[in-house]
């Protein structure tokens, strides 16, 4: 008798605990399943503006991926990788020709990295590591202004100062001319980063390519991102126009690259959406990823910090607000930096909300036209509005 009590209280008492115990597994679905609705809602409606414009003819094909701090929110390929000659599927693997992105990504991640190890001074004259660059009137420009594009010079200059060898290309680009008074105004400048491209060839005794691979790609296993790609991953290139009959696939779209022998300051680069990640997870990162140091915090601050220029805000070598910002979301913070390329890339990082989006498109292909500033704007405050919506 004495042991059916026992059992009898004991079963009470176990039904007890278990009514008073609050369903803390039944909250951590409920939330679960909420994030993941919202995920499909963004989901769903960035394929949306995509597919819509695709049926504009703004864009054969894109990859969008977009993540808060560690975690991926949406990593989707849509439309065609290539419609001429024969139509491909786009995939998330695919490799873009970056353009522009090469400006913050390689170039002023390479001039950074050497100010950093070799002690020179943002406000150092251009000329100290290229004397030849002094003539007519740019002794005084500085390697900040050529970051921030307020550093006197034309946009682009004439296809005729390409010929002959890369070698005479380069000298003819020392010899030009200031566009205007150095820091009166801001010029978005190819010229300005073929010139920090060199730059940083003289200080460092190494191409821009060789140098990036080696101070910022290779350590943090961005295995895809390259100048000049080679076989295997020009097999997954999507093209952008015919070069001389041929398309260009894996081949710098650029000219005036091209002409440079496919490594240059202004243009370039090729990658992939997934390399491209790890990249704005290292600046989210304050220069670490996964325990490997690229940068110190204090040069990702400086790079990213808020330089007024004529007409906008700038950071070194990034955009933050200007009329090139269209393709920012609306919504993001003012701590957003990011970039665009001429074939159809944009790539914005916003910290304070631990966020980064990554457009990438080919929407040159196959005539040349095509528009995806506004899409990559507005696929952006989508993103910058979910991470609002679910900080941690």
């Amino acid at each position: 008798m004495l042991r059916f009590v026992v059992f009898f209280w004991a079963v009470l008492s176990g039904v007890a605990m278990f009514i008073g115990q609050p369903d803390l597994s039944a909250e951590d679905t409920l939330s679960t399943e909420e994030t993941l609705t919202a995920e499909e809602t963004l989901s769903t409606e960035v394929r949306n503006l995509v597919e819509i414009a695709i049926q504009e003819k703004k864009l054969p094909g894109a990859v969008v991926m977009i993540g808060i701090g560690d975690r991926t929110v949406l990593h989707e390929a849509y439309g065609s990788r290539e419609v001429e000659p024969a139509k491909v599927a786009m995939t998330i693997d695919t490799v873009f020709d970056l353009a522009s992105l090469t400006k913050p990504i390689a170039t002023a991640s390479s001039v950074m990295a050497l100010i950093e190890r070799e002690e020179i001074g943002l406000r150092d004259p251009v000329a100290s590591h290229l004397p030849e660059f002094a003539v007519n009137g740019k002794d005084a420009v500085t390697v900040e202004q050529l970051l921030l594009h307020t550093g006197g010079l034309i946009p682009d200059n004439p296809m005729s100062d390409y010929r002959g060898s890369e070698q005479e290309s380069i000298e003819r680009l020392m010899k030009l001319s200031l566009n205007y008074p150095p820091g009166t105004r801001f010029r978005y400048s190819d010229v300005g980063f073929e010139v920090l491209g060199e730059w940083v060839r003289r200080v460092s005794g190494e191409d821009l390519h060789a140098f990036s691979q080696r101070h910022v790609f290779v350590p943090l296993g961005m295995t895809e991102t390259t100048f000049r790609p080679e076989s295997r991953l020009r097999q997954r290139a999507a093209p952008t126009q015919k070069r001389g009959g041929d398309w260009m696939r894996g081949e710098v779209h650029d000219p005036r690259a091209f002409a440079l022998g496919g490594i240059a300051g202004h243009a370039g680069l090729f990658s992939t959406s997934a390399d491209l990640a790890v990249f704005a997870r290292m600046i989210l990162g304050d220069g670490t990823l996964d325990e490997v140091s690229i940068f110190k915090p204090e040069t990702i601050r400086i790079m990213n910090r808020a330089y007024p220029v004529p007409g906008g805000i700038r950071g070194l070598g990034w955009d933050k607000q200007t009329g090139y910002s269209s393709n920012r979301g609306r919504t993001m913070t003012a701590s957003a930096l990011g970039h665009g390329g001429f074939t159809g890339t944009a790539l914005w990082i916003d910290p304070e909300l631990q966020l980064y989006v990554i457009f990438l498109s080919n929407r040159v292909h196959p005539s040349g036209d095509g528009s995806v500033n506004r899409l990559a704007g507005a696929i952006g405050t989508l993103a910058a509005d979910f991470a609002a919506a679910h900080e941690p």
